[in-house]
């Protein structure tokens, strides 16, 4: 508690008024003194005590209470704090802080921790965000009782403002304590530009760059590269300059591509050395071949089914007649234009994602060599649906030609034709070609499509079976041939679901399923593990065709292990969750397959330069006249001075010293005001001015 006087007024007119009369005072003394009148200056005398006594002056003592400074201390506990000893320097500093500040009297002390990397500010790429935990520690403080901050940090910062926009922090002087070291050394791996999606099959490329900032002129390093489906490569690049890697996408959908450079001895950490891409594969158009054997009913729901999709490419041929038929018909009039057969199933065979042959029969019209090249497309990648007639269980059945090596049922020569109801199978209830499907399961536990009246019959299938009769009879069979697929539907009923008889079924879900599974769409991968960062959690999803009891290993980026014990959620699909709370790649095993996922973004700013240093911050110290120190050469000193009259003071900070600002702050708690101008007083002046200036002036 402190006394403090000060002379304070209160006029009593104007202080306006006040001006104009002392003016016209003054250049009344200055006319008499010219004209060297009598009791000039006792009159001015009398007018400035009249116009002083107007003014009222008073006396003014307050009793205050001086206000403790505040020093601000923001703790950095970013990602990259992890690397190292800087979290042991960080942990050391701010204990040393503590005992420090809390040493010196009349100052409080408040502790910020800043830039602690949660998922969503990961997904957000924000990096770290020092500065706007300073100001926003800083909002609610005045800024006459700021005595200084100090930042504990290795000095990356992401969120730092031009040095006009930060005035209220540099009003007092900003003191950086770096952790780390100055002569780090780091390798890292950075994407320069890299495509979201790409067409399938055609050349794509992502261009990268090794950076290392103790790599040795012209060095080398061994770049891996995974695909998905496409196994592992190495290549070798030089450090510095920008690569282009080139690949292909072999399906539609995400797929993942993994780049990881190779580390160094001595480099700060392995995070930054790989990066996981996400790119999609889009087809440019669907071109599908469809050849149907003979006119039928279903003809023109398959051709409706398939020229809906704008994105498909159909060609479409019905054979309404064999060659050998000679009834007098015209030559040009038995088709609208030849059958181009070489082009088809020779030259361009390989051009069609999906070839469909609907009730198809041999009629000599496609030699058998042709058959032939069709179960190579399909060796080598192609897709192939067959969708049985009657005549698949005669002589003249496809299964006569080669694509008897592919084709997963063979027929028994058998027939049947009355009324059945389309049942899932037990794997059909967990493939996801008809797992889930509308209306697959009723009340009773039966589907509530229509009837079928006819399924060819064939010996036990190779591939899964997917819809069966309730005699267990095959009646969709998908299987792999080498690198290609193949699909049968043993009966030629389908379209009854199309035409709503007996209300109909879900042909058109079911055909479309169909279609991207031939297609190798990943959705529709019967085996399959997949990962997914949302919210904060890695959600791992498993889908198969048989129940699996035991648990995956997640594998951190940190290189941790983890088991997660998936539940069972039906459909073949088994799923579970854990928390994902380090921002990298997460790798996902069940002994079989593996799944990768990335949490935040795919080139961190935390990390794209790990390494400890002054550059960021400085200005930031130096236009509050603050200072940068090293933790690895000690904590410095701290001490209180002056706060200077100018900016052009000294900088508050010395080579093992930190400065900050005595502010002196205060409420007041009391204040007494005394009247200066007494009346009586001020009267009896007037009064003997006039008797001084008529003595004077009678003489």
């Amino acid at each position: 508690m402190s006394s403090a006087y000060t002379l304070d007024f209160s006029p009593l007119m104007p202080w306006p008024f006040l001006a104009v009369c002392a003016a016209i005072v003054l250049l009344l003394t200055v006319y008499g003194l010219w004209r060297r009148a009598r009791g000039t200056l006792l009159r001015c005398c009398a007018a400035l005590l009249a116009i002083a006594a107007l003014a009222n002056p008073v006396a003014r003592r307050e009793e205050r209470s001086g206000l403790p400074d505040i020093a601000v201390a923001v703790i950095d506990e970013s990602p990259s704090q992890g690397i190292g000893d800087r979290q042991r320097q960080a942990d050391e500093a701010e204990a040393a802080l503590r005992q420090k500040l809390g040493e010196i009297e009349n100052l409080e002390v408040r502790i910020v921790r800043a830039g602690k990397s949660g998922t969503e500010t990961a997904e957000r790429n924000e990096g770290t965000r020092l500065f706007s935990a300073l100001t926003l520690a800083l909002s609610d403080l005045p800024r006459h009782r700021l005595a200084g901050s100090i930042l504990v940090t290795d000095g990356q910062v992401h969120d730092m403002p031009e040095i006009t926009a930060a005035q209220d922090v540099t009003a007092a002087p900003v003191h950086v304590l770096l952790t780390g070291r100055p002569d780090e050394r780091d390798r890292r791996l950075v994407v320069r530009n890299a495509p979201t999606f790409g067409m399938i099959n055609q050349d794509l490329t992502v261009t990268l760059r090794v950076d290392d900032s103790g790599a040795a002129p012209n060095e080398m390093a061994q770049l891996h590269f995974r695909q998905e489906d496409a196994g592992e490569q190495t290549l070798s690049v030089p450090v510095g300059r920008d690569v282009t890697v080139p690949f292909r996408l072999s399906r539609a959908g995400q797929s993942l591509l993994e780049f990881e450079v190779a580390p160094v001895e001595g480099e700060l950490t392995p995070h930054n050395n790989q990066v996981a891409l996400s790119v999609n594969g889009v087809r440019d158009r669907l071109r599908v071949l469809l050849v149907t054997g003979e006119a039928h009913a279903g003809e023109r729901v398959w051709r409706n089914l398939l020229k809906a999709d704008p994105n498909v490419d159909l060609v479409h041929f019905t054979i309404l007649r064999p060659p050998d038929k000679q009834d007098g018909t015209p030559i040009r009039e038995l088709s609208l234009i030849a059958f181009p057969i070489r082009e088809l199933f020779e030259l361009k065979l390989n051009d069609f994602d999906l070839i469909i042959f609907d009730r198809y029969r041999r009629r000599g019209i496609l030699p058998t060599s042709y058959f032939e090249n069709i179960a190579n497309y399909v060796a080598r990648g192609g897709a192939l649906l067959e969708v049985s007639g009657p005549a698949y269980a005669t002589p003249l059945s496809l299964y006569r030609t080669p694509l008897a090596d592919i084709f997963p049922g063979r027929p028994t020569g058998t027939v049947r034709t009355e009324p059945f109801l389309p049942m899932l199978s037990a794997t059909g209830s967990r493939h996801p070609v008809t797992a889930g499907l509308p209306d697959s399961v009723g009340p009773d536990g039966k589907p509530t499509w229509s009837r079928w009246f006819r399924v060819i019959n064939v010996e036990q299938p190779r591939g899964h079976t997917l819809l069966e009769t309730p005699n267990r009879e095959p009646l969709l069979v998908l299987d792999r041939v080498d690198q290609g697929r193949i699909a049968q539907i043993y009966s030629d009923h389908i379209w009854l679901w199309a035409r709503g008889y007996e209300g109909g079924g879900p042909q058109a879900e079911l055909l479309r399923r169909l279609s991207h599974w031939l297609m190798k769409e990943p959705d529709l991968e019967e085996e399959a593990l997949r990962a997914h960062a949302r919210g904060g959690r890695l959600e791992v999803e498993r889908r198969s065709l048989t129940e699996h009891r035991e648990p995956v290993t997640v594998v951190k980026p940190d290189g941790s292990e983890t088991s997660l014990m998936l539940e069972e959620r039906g459909n073949g699909i088994s799923g579970g969750a854990l928390p994902a709370d380090i921002p990298g790649i997460y790798r996902v095993r069940d002994g079989e397959r593996e799944a990768v996922a990335t949490v935040g973004a795919i080139n961190p700013r935390e990390f794209a330069d790990p390494r400890a240093t002054p550059a960021i911050l400085k200005p930031l110290a130096d236009a509050s006249h603050g200072s940068v120190h090293w933790l690895r050469d000690g904590l410095p000193d701290i001490r209180l001075v002056d706060k200077p009259t100018s900016r052009a003071a000294r900088d508050a900070a010395g080579r093992n010293w930190i400065g900050l600002y005595r502010q002196n702050d205060y409420v007041v708690t009391g204040l007494t005001l005394t009247p200066l101008a007494l009346p009586l007083a001020v009267l009896a002046g007037l009064l003997g001015l006039m008797l001084l200036m008529w003595r004077r002036e009678s003489r």
